[in-house]
């Protein structure tokens, strides 16, 4: 089933694409939250107001987010863990430790925004990477350390 999106999905297009997707999908989730059209001229001519104001707007949140990246790329964080002598971590440094502790530092990320190829389970420096949207990535610094005894 073709349709005219009306708002940007993710893997699926950007607004004002033409989509071919199955009957179902679209019946039970683009049609009933609004976020396609079917394929007229009618729709046409008014999805395509809105792509030009919502291109204007994505490339001014791209430009700010990318300005964003750079501040967070020179960031570090430090996490401290419970190890042994060897430098094996008990637990496991996860994402969503990352992200609170970029909070204190006073970046707000969610924790689906920082990508772990697996959780971090020794004492270093590790590249992390932040994913803030689908054109604009960030790498900061953890720094993984030892707990202090208690």
């Amino acid at each position: 089933m073709e349709l005219l999106l009306k708002k940007s999905i993710e893997n699926l297009g950007r607004i004002g694409d033409v989509v071919t997707v199955r009957p179902g999908y679209a019946r039970n989730y683009l049609l009933p939250f609004g976020l396609a059209v079917p394929v007229t001229k009618a729709n046409l001519a008014q999805i395509e107001k809105e792509r030009a104001r919502a291109l204007a707007e994505e490339k001014a949140r791209v430009e700010t987010l990318k300005d964003y990246a750079q501040k967070l790329a020179q960031a570090s964080v430090t996490v401290e863990g419970r190890a042994n002598e060897e430098g094996h971590l008990f637990g496991s440094v996860t994402a969503a430790q990352i992200a609170d502790a970029l909070r204190e530092k006073g970046f707000d990320v969610d924790a689906k925004a920082v990508r772990l190829d697996s959780p971090l389970k020794e004492i270093g420096v590790f590249d992390v990477a932040v994913h803030l949207h689908q054109d604009v990535d960030a790498t900061i610094k953890v720094w993984v350390v030892q707990a202090k005894p208690q």
